[in-house]
């Protein structure tokens, strides 16, 4: 495996983006009053980000397609990680476009929001298919390389890593530079992978850890600027459809079990609530339960931070 400049690249080139873009992109977000919504019924402490500038994922977003163009031509395979990064990063913006420019709180229609991400996922799906020849085996971790052939039901498994890993993503975002912090070493863990196996798809998921670190120069607490569901449904695509571009959509549960953790922390609220009355955690997502137990939103981040590492570097011996 070598590691030299050319590798080290497109994170240099993202983060430049990202950090030039970011000082131009705010305060023009400010101008046009795209603050952030705060939900009356949040942590208390959040209630002073209300108005902080939202849709930042348009800084990542912009980072990463620029970079990839640069490397289009000499690795055709990023492109389908591109289009589901866009594909997703546009149902983002849409949504919060309605929420903060149009005043609909609750963004797009659930409905909606379900289409956006399904189309997106059948133009992936559809791809994969008939321009490229990943197939319909997925790795199995600590087997030491072992494919499970899933035939026919890989592609309802495909719709279900992908739209579950992105509204994991979405949940995530939910404090000061947790989303960017978890997702910067995903990005790496997969990058890793993809230079070592060679597959051609290291320009973006390093373009990927650019972004982020340029982005969490405004993005850490406390934050100066919110990616918004611009941001997070665009990374919650970019990750899975990697994941699935190296056979690895279930190492997800290993290396973005955070992703995982809020989504279950949502649903056993909600179900828990509905049959009995009574809460499971003092808030979901799990991030704010821990929140609301006394820790501080960036102890809260550190440690989910923490554990991620940890995760990723399991992840590499499961591999």
């Amino acid at each position: 495996m070598k590691f030299d400049f050319t590798v080290l690249l497109p994170i240099l080139i993202a983060f430049g983006i990202s950090v030039a873009l970011s000082p131009m992109m705010i305060p023009f977000l400010k101008k046009l009053k795209f603050g952030q919504f705060v939900r009356d019924d949040g942590p208390e402490s959040h209630l002073k980000k209300s108005g902080t500038p939202t849709m930042g994922g348009l800084i990542i977003l912009c980072s990463i397609v620029i970079t990839a163009l640069f490397y289009m031509k000499s690795n055709p395979v990023i492109l389908p990680v591109l289009f589901v990064t866009l594909g997703f990063g546009l149902v983002g913006f849409l949504d919060d476009y309605i929420k903060v420019v149009m005043k609909r709180s609750m963004g797009l229609r659930a409905w909606q929001k379900m289409a956006g991400q399904f189309i997106t996922t059948a133009v992936f799906a559809y791809y994969l298919a008939n321009y490229t020849d990943v197939g319909t085996a997925v790795l199995i971790p600590f087997t030491g390389g072992y494919e499970w052939e899933l035939g026919f039901w890989y592609y309802p498994f495909l719709f279900i890593v992908l739209i579950g890993t992105v509204n994991g993503t979405n949940f995530t975002d939910g404090l000061d530079g947790l989303l960017s912090s978890i997702t910067v070493l995903t990005a790496t863990f997969f990058t890793v992978i993809a230079i070592g196996t060679a597959s051609g798809l290291e320009p973006i998921t390093c373009a990927a850890v650019g972004a982020l670190l340029g982005f969490l120069v405004f993005n850490v607490y406390p934050a100066k600027v919110f990616m918004g569901d611009t941001g997070s449904l665009a990374l919650g695509g970019l990750i899975a459809s990697t994941a699935i571009m190296l056979k690895m959509p279930i190492f997800i549960v290993i290396v973005g079990f955070v992703y995982l953790f809020e989504v279950i922390s949502v649903m056993i609220q909600v179900v828990w609530f509905k049959k009995t009355g009574k809460r499971v955690f003092k808030m979901a997502p799990i991030h704010h339960h821990f929140e609301l137990c006394g820790w501080p939103e960036t102890k809260v981040v550190a440690i989910f931070s923490i554990v991620t590492a940890i995760l990723c570097l399991i992840g590499l011996v499961a591999y």
